[in-house]
């Protein structure tokens, strides 16, 4: 990634935390579906206090273990639960209890950033069902935040999903707000 194409991703996760900022307080459960090298679980373990709680999936060991890492230095680490699976498996792992309670929920689409390995990437299909398992989660007044890279294989097919599955939301349930670089070739 450029770093160009970098500063554009930037761009969009700021919005993301500013809307999740707005949100998300001590206390809260949150969610990051793609925990990358953990900027965005720590984001929201900050903001979810002592109290909160933070669910995080990813399918790369190397993501986990660079979010174990920034999360222990951080001494954020007791706030989170990490799972080594994709999340379209979220079902699995986060108690029903939790149905409606969710704050925010974060999806960081794409490949781990720094990694040399670009074969684990996220894709349109589990990222579908992903979002659709996230609305049992998601709280009045909640807010999913999706932050997605076309640059990578698949990336156009699973940002195509993701608009797609965002425009069949009820308009009278949910606000739907499209954030993008018009003039960006590989944002």
């Amino acid at each position: 990634m450029s770093s160009q194409d970098a500063q554009v991703c930037r761009g969009a996760v700021y919005t993301a935390h500013d809307w999740m900022r707005r949100t998300l307080r001590p206390g809260d459960i949150a969610i990051d579906a793609t925990v990358g090298n953990g900027h965005d679980t720590s984001f929201l373990a900050n903001r979810v206090g002592d109290n909160g709680r933070v669910y995080g999936f990813d399918v790369s060991q190397e993501a986990i273990s660079a979010t174990e890492r920034r999360l222990r230095n951080e001494r954020l680490f007791r706030r989170v639960t990490i799972f080594n699976t994709g999340h379209e498996n979220m079902e699995q792992h986060i108690p029903d209890e939790f149905e409606d309670r969710v704050a925010c929920i974060m999806f960081n689409l794409g490949y781990l950033p720094g990694s040399s390995d670009k074969t684990k990437i996220t894709r349109a299909n589990t990222t579908e069902r992903a979002l659709n398992s996230s609305m049992k989660y998601l709280t009045v007044g909640g807010v999913i935040a999706i932050v997605a890279y076309t640059g990578h294989d698949g990336g156009q097919d699973e940002t195509f999903a993701v608009r797609s599955w965002a425009m069949g939301l009820d308009q009278h349930k949910f606000a739907v707000v499209h954030y993008s670089h018009l003039n960006q070739q590989n944002s």
